[in-house]
């Protein structure tokens, strides 16, 4: 479909310019809002399930502190930001495994027993983990599934072109990820005793904060550049749409 003509004072036709995509809440295609709605309560749900009869009530709660402030900012925001479906799957993943991890504290996830149950066979032994990796997943993920909400919201609304609107969300998620690794020890400082180590979550690896630093930044670049190559492939941004 052509851009609509108009007419200048000199009587000359212009073409009237596309509208930027559309990034505030009431702007965004109607079909936007119903699936962040649905996702949403969907998120609810799995976080109210994460609630009942923790392993450990107070890790829960630390461990929801930054969730309930994430939920509030996003709430205050409802009507005037929306992000694509894509986006907002993402974040639900990732929300969801933070969840789960909360629920049994991240140290505790009972994920080789569910691989057992379903499967027959025992993740840690095929792998040969010695200890529980599910922390390592989430810091890998965190990477993976957010640094394309960080981009798509820093093009959208900061107007970040070219290459910064790669390298940015990419160094954005790897500093907020050391960020999170100062809050945990910080937390462990302040907190102490059997509720700082199960925040902590180290499991005896003195390299533990490095490692999961790595793996978010990993994931990250893992994401950036499957989404460089996708935008090369299908010849669109799908962060600007």
């Amino acid at each position: 479909m052509n851009p609509p003509l108009h007419k200048s004072k000199s009587g000359q036709h212009r073409t009237t310019p596309d509208p930027p995509p559309a990034a505030a809440g009431l702007g965004a295609p109607t079909r936007w809002l119903r699936y962040r709605l649905w996702l949403s309560i969907a998120y609810a749900a799995v976080w109210a399930l994460s609630a009942i009869n923790p392993k450990h009530p107070a890790d829960w709660l630390l461990e929801n502190v930054l969730t309930i402030v994430f939920a509030a900012i996003f709430l205050a925001t409802w009507r005037r930001f929306c992000f694509s479906p894509l986006t907002h799957v993402l974040i639900f993943l990732f929300l969801t495994l933070h969840a789960i991890g909360s629920h049994y504290t991240y140290a505790e996830v009972p994920y080789d027993q569910w691989s057992v149950a379903l499967t027959g066979t025992s993740i840690d032994e095929l792998f040969g983990f010695q200890r529980n990796h599910f922390d390592r997943l989430v810091h890998f993920c965190y990477g993976l599934l957010l640094v394309y909400p960080a981009r798509e919201a820093l093009v959208r609304w900061a107007g970040l072109r070219g290459f910064w609107g790669y390298f940015i969300p990419l160094d954005l998620t790897m500093s907020t990820s050391m960020l999170y690794e100062l809050i945990e020890w910080a937390a462990a400082e302040t907190f102490g005793g059997e509720l700082g180590q199960a925040y902590l979550g180290t499991q005896g690896d003195v390299w533990d904060a490095h490692k999961d630093m790595a793996l978010a930044s990993l994931g990250a670049l893992i994401a950036t550049l499957i989404a460089r190559a996708l935008r090369d492939w299908i010849k669109a941004d799908w962060a600007k749409q």
